[in-house]
Parts: C-alpha cells; structure tokens; sequence
C-alpha cells in the first residue's frame, strides 16, 4: 500500500515540475515577444477605462437615485392600505 501511495506522490510531483517548467517556457516567450506583451498593455488598459467609465458613470447616477429614492419612501407614508386578507 504504502508503496502505490508513493508511487502516485512521486508521479504527481513529477507532472507538476514538468507542468511549472512549461509555465516557465510560455511566460519567457511572451516576454519576449513584443507582439504579445502589446496585447497584454492594450487589454490592461481596456479595464482601466471600463472600471473608470463604470466610476463616471455611478457617480454621475448616485445624486439622482439618492433623489428618486427619498421620493419613493417619502411617499411611503402617503399610501394607504386598503384591508387586511
């Protein structure tokens, strides 16, 4: 038993130092490689401008919804129910 459990450590181990040096390979050719490291800006970039948009966005919405929320539960108390079921 003990020697299955070993034999499936050391595979496992195996697998991910092989695995990690692949990692290492694809991240040393992406740095290398002015095309993809461009990519890697421009994508960045296209967050930075969503979530900024996003905050623009909220901040010019917030004083209206603050309004039109008061409004709502300030014509709560007005409401009159009509029984009870």
């Amino acid at each position: 038993m003990w020697n299955g459990i070993g034999r499936v450590a050391t595979a496992a181990y195996i697998r991910t130092v092989l695995f990690m040096q692949g990692v290492k390979q694809d991240l040393r050719g992406l740095k290398d490689d002015e095309r993809g490291l461009s990519g890697i800006v421009v994508a960045v970039l296209l967050i930075l401008i969503a979530v900024l948009a996003a905050v623009m966005l909220w901040g010019s919405l917030s004083g209206w919804l603050g309004d039109m929320w008061d409004r709502i539960t300030g014509a709560e108390s007005q409401i009159q129910g009509g029984g009870s079921f």
